[in-house]
């Protein structure tokens, strides 16, 4: 079985952390409509969804992602570099013991799982403004025991390496060679994001499909050309507050080594 835990959208939404956007008013009631329809998309892609308690002073706590990574062995316990966002990781913490053993990262290390992509045994992690180098030193010595490899990538003009890099399908990645290096990931196969759709590199994979926003239209055909079953869903008033659609989810799977 696999668990989607999701939070709601919270109404103080509008007053979220920015970092490369400007502000624009966020439409709540469109932004709680948008959510549901992610959530009803996993749902249709076989998760449980699992809502965790709502947060109401926490303006960007529906970006779940950020709080926790999750490996089969463990869940690491992040502490998100924006101070603003670090008391939603209780909550997650208390859900994730359901499932796996805990981690933490410790001050003075941050770490937003938003940074983090997976893939095997190797753990690509985005140095940016919200995760440090003593996050990632962390990270690294709480996995190696496991058989998993960190390494450290450089990201630019945007939020989190998720921002531009995803898995799209078991060998390969969707992604803004603008962005993040492309040569890191020389072992899979890659798909390059329209050059007029800089955003469109965030993707989630489920199963044998992957949850994709509406707009970004000429890489959605690059993904279906490349065999990639394409479950569209519309984010735009989660986009203006960083979101993404890897973000307002944590995937686990609660079978061994899943």
């Amino acid at each position: 079985m696999t668990i989607a835990l999701t939070r709601g959208v919270q109404p103080t939404i509008v007053d979220c952390e920015l970092t490369y956007l400007d502000r624009e008013p966020i439409d709540f009631h469109r932004a709680v409509e948008q959510h549901e329809e992610y959530e009803k998309a996993l749902a249709d892609l076989g998760c449980t969804i699992e809502r965790l308690p709502s947060l109401p002073d926490n303006p960007d706590s529906v970006f779940v992602e950020d709080t926790a990574v999750v490996l089969a062995e463990l869940t690491i316990i992040t502490r998100p570099g924006a101070p603003s966002r670090r008391a939603e990781v209780t909550s997650v913490a208390d859900a994730m013991r359901r499932y796996r053993g805990l981690a933490f990262i410790d001050s003075p290390g941050t770490l937003d799982g938003g940074d983090v992509l997976t893939i095997g045994r190797a753990i690509y992690v985005g140095a940016s403004t919200r995760t440090n180098a003593d996050g990632i030193r962390q990270l690294a010595q709480l996995t190696t025991s496991y058989g998993y490899t960190v390494r450290t990538l450089t990201t630019s003009s945007c939020l989190h390496l998720k921002s531009a890099v995803t898995q799209v399908a078991e060998d390969v990645v969707l992604l803004n060679s603008d962005w993040v290096d492309s040569s890191a990931f020389e072992k899979m196969r890659l798909i390059e994001v329209h050059p007029a759709e800089p955003f469109a590199a965030n993707a989630l994979w489920i199963g044998d499909s992957v949850i994709y926003p509406t707009g970004f239209d000429e890489t959605s055909a690059r993904l279906e050309r490349f065999g990639i079953k394409v479950v569209a869903v519309e984010t735009g008033e989660l986009q203006k507050a960083e979101g993404a659609v890897t973000c307002c989810s944590i995937i686990v799977g609660t079978g061994p080594f899943v």
